[in-house]
């Protein structure tokens, strides 16, 4: 077949054919063998040789963008490789092959169309992607998750769940993880603030994050959790790994979905038990869904002080209505007045977090759990965030020595 170049519409169908070429020449047992780095070249030197031999002539600009594309096709993520390399894109969601939206700067934005050819090419990436991982998405099961070689993070699922065609949703890490410096840098929280929760990590506070769909909630845990002291031993357990702990003794586990024959799934739930067997100093869970909480609540208050955990709600007292909830999701017939003491006795922290208008990520509350008032916890803010204004102590007082184990000295003693 002879390779013709067609300046009008023609350059997917040109793209396609070449690492359809290309695929046929390279060997992948032979691929998997070789550095990422060196992969690449081989792929590019089969696709220059393919125009070569079908004397197409395209002008350099063009050569070179269409080369790298075939790259992405074959060995990278195709028409989303160059989404994931923009290092202020933190999210690309494909909402079926002509709607592609990317989150940049903490804002989304509409990318030109012409990403895909079709749904067909929508189902080439994902097959790509979840395969090699011994995962499956069709008919039979028409969802899945997964984590990327650099960590980041994939949801795909397909119709007939979803009606506007094959839906893809990547969720992106950096190389390097954001700091507490970087918190303070990018106003999600205030010097002083970050003192005092950094000193609540060190004395052992148990805490939760909570907040909506891509807040911070993950990337304040893992901040957070830099200010445990390096001589502890710390399991954390997630879904899908997002969390890099700097700390020397860590033990990092990981949910696993079931397989292409729907056995072998281990729960977040399974692995928080695992913990508990494997001595460690603190317990943390990158989210908190289900039973599990349950689970996370008795490591708190049976030696793991100073655990951490996320979980989606709305403001604090949602939080709390939501741990309720979840714990009687578990196995176990408790009351729920049990429920409600143990989460009393139990959570020191609620750091409430949201994403602003203009994309950026703060810290909107932080509140201490007072112990039980009427039967429910009690609740007092430490922080609230006033726009125009950032983050402020309230007027309030101080969390008492009696009813939480944060002291005054902790929370401070005013602005």
């Amino acid at each position: 077949m002879t390779l013709r170049w067609h300046p009008a519409g023609g350059r997917g169908r040109l793209k396609a054919l070449v690492a359809e070429r290309v695929r046929d020449r390279i060997d992948p047992g032979d691929l998997a063998e070789v550095s990422a780095a060196e992969r690449r070249l081989r792929v590019r030197e089969e696709a220059l040789g393919v125009l070569r031999e079908h004397r197409v002539v395209l002008p350099a600009r063009e050569l070179t963008g269409l080369v790298s594309e075939v790259s992405d096709e074959v060995v990278g993520l195709g028409a989303i490789e160059g989404l994931l390399r923009d290092p202020e894109i933190t999210e690309v969601m494909v909402n079926g092959p002509d709607d592609v939206f990317v989150e940049r700067k903490g804002r989304i934005e509409r990318v030109e169309s012409g990403l895909f050819e079709g749904e067909e090419a929508v189902l080439h990436l994902i097959e790509r992607i979840v395969g090699p991982l011994g995962l499956r998405v069709d008919e039979s099961s028409p969802y899945v998750d997964a984590r990327l070689p650099d960590g980041s993070r994939l949801h795909a699922i397909l119709p007939p769940l979803s009606l506007c065609g094959p839906a893809v949703t990547v969720r992106k890490f950096g190389l390097t993880p954001i700091g507490p410096e970087d918190l303070v840098r990018l106003g999600t929280v205030s010097k002083e603030m970050l003192e005092v929760l950094g000193r609540a990590v060190r004395e052992r506070a148990n805490i939760l994050i909570s907040g909506g769909a891509a807040s911070g909630k993950t990337t304040l845990l893992g901040a957070l959790s830099s200010f445990i002291p390096s001589g502890e031993r710390i399991i954390t357990i997630e879904d899908a790994a997002e969390l890099r702990l700097g700390q020397p003794n860590v033990v990092r586990l990981e949910a696993r979905p079931p397989n292409v024959e729907g056995t072998g799934a281990v729960t977040v739930r399974t692995l928080v038990r695992n913990a508990l067997r494997m001595r460690p100093d603190r317990i943390i869970v990158g989210e908190v869904r289900g039973g599990e909480t349950l689970d996370m609540l008795q490591a708190m208050n049976t030696g793991h002080e100073g655990s951490m955990s996320t979980a989606h709600a709305n403001s604090p007292i949602d939080l709390l209505a939501r741990l309720e909830t979840m714990a009687l999701m578990s196995d176990v017939d408790l009351p729920v007045n049990h429920v409600r003491e143990q989460i009393a006795s139990t959570i020191d922290l609620l750091i409430h977090t949201t994403r602003l208008s203009d994309g950026r990520r703060v810290v909107f509350r932080v509140t201490s759990v007072e112990g039980l008032s009427a039967g429910r916890p009690a609740l007092r803010d430490v922080y609230r965030f006033e726009r125009g204004r950032g983050l402020r102590q309230t007027g309030d007082g101080v969390a008492s020595t009696e009813s939480t184990r944060l002291t005054p000295a902790l929370v401070g003693e005013g602005p």
